[in-house]
């Protein structure tokens, strides 16, 4: 079967001159399921406000969004999406959080493009619009690719995501050496990074290099005993690359370890995941250079910008996503002949929005992300 691909540039078909005469009668309806109370309002109002962005940028009368208001509860999440078909929404954008769509399942003609990052274990009607794992690891192995990396470990702590980079690296093209599991109690952490990376051998190579020079005829000893004397150890560490499965503060705790293993940065690569250009990464120029995959940084930051300007302040992360996934919702109903069904998510069609390049296949989404690297407190696109 020939599979038709098609490269749409979404910010260019934000201008309905570009899409044609919309023949219509009725209104478009999206739904939106986000927190307006409670914990996570912040992020819900946020997204509210990026959807309006990208319906102002549209301009099209016929465009309707219908915001609800989960309070972050399974429970009311469920109830509002059912107050949202009786409207006669079929598409919505959210929810947010994974626990939020465990009941939404029944409502099975209805399409949820969750802002969950999070792939296993959905109900079938829930399409992912996070950065997922599988999307992240597969920039990575083609980072690999480029530096011909072999020998890359993975550190993964004992999180509730444990079980998505576990799916997502046997999804994914990257090779993997060796993976390690990793308990984020501080009192742990050491010994474990001690024993992954062979420092107490390498360090008793050190001493015993010592003792046996000591005891050598070697001319030049005492030269090479304070030599050595300076070093922490000795000794391969026996991979080239490692990839931290891990964000904020545990992040920052992993690479301290590793420096005072004796592992650094400027010989063995240091990888991440994507970090949202977390600024408080630019400071700690001892784990520099540090590489992740993430969005667009450019559109990104153009993004901020047409967000402040409007609203004076700042968005939250994920209502970049929300600002995207209008625009596409909106052109794959005028390519489906303003029908509102779920039949627009299963072709595959590769598509260009202000994150970057996402894929949609069979009611999944995967982001082709850009590489970046922090270096001497910048951040470089690498590609």
């Amino acid at each position: 079967m020939k599979i038709l691909l098609k490269i749409i540039i979404l910010v260019i078909l934000f201008n309905s001159q570009n899409l044609g005469k919309v023949y219509a009668q009725d209104k478009i309806k999206l739904g939106l399921l986000v927190p307006i109370s409670g914990e996570y309002s912040e992020i819900g109002k946020s997204i509210i406000k990026s959807t309006l962005l990208a319906i102002n940028k549209i301009d099209n009368s016929l465009l309707e969004i219908i915001p609800k208001d989960t309070s972050s509860d399974p429970d009311i999440t469920y109830k509002k999406a059912k107050e949202l078909k009786e409207a006669g929404v079929k598409i919505v954008i959210g929810p947010i959080f994974n626990k939020n769509l465990i009941k939404l399942e029944e409502l099975s003609d209805m399409t949820f493009l969750s802002l969950t990052n999070k792939i296993i274990d959905n109900p079938k009607n829930i399409i992912s619009a996070g950065i997922n794992a599988s999307s992240q690891l597969n920039t990575i192995a083609k980072f690999q690719k480029d530096n011909e990396l072999k020998k890359t470990i993975f550190l993964i702590p004992n999180k509730n995501y444990k079980n998505e980079i576990k799916k997502a690296i046997k999804k994914s093209k990257i090779k993997t050496f060796k993976v390690h599991y990793y308990d984020s109690d501080p009192t742990k952490l050491t010994k474990q990074i001690e024993k992954i990376t062979k420092y107490p051998q390498r360090k008793q190579n050190v001493e015993d290099e010592i003792k046996r020079l000591e005891k050598s005829e070697d001319p030049n000893k005492e030269k090479k005993i304070k030599k050595l004397e300076k070093r922490d150890t000795i000794g391969k560490i026996g991979f080239d690359s490692l990839v931290i499965a891990d964000f904020d503060e545990s992040l920052k705790s992993i690479a301290t370890s590793l420096l005072y293993t004796d592992v650094s940065p400027k010989k063995t690569y240091f990888i991440t995941l994507n970090q949202w250009f977390d600024q408080s990464l630019l400071k700690e120029t001892s784990y520099h250079p540090i590489y992740y995959p993430s969005i667009n940084k450019e559109n990104y930051e153009e993004f901020i910008k047409l967000y402040f300007e409007k609203f004076s302040e700042y968005p939250n992360q994920l209502s970049f996503l929300s600002y995207d996934l209008v625009g596409l919702v909106y052109y794959l109903i005028a390519q489906n002949n303003w029908n509102l069904d779920q039949k627009i998510f299963l072709k595959k069609n590769k598509f260009k929005g202000k994150v970057g390049i996402f894929e949609i296949k069979d009611k999944k989404i995967n982001h082709v992300l850009n590489f970046y690297k922090i270096e001497n407190s910048n951040i470089k696109k690498i590609f």
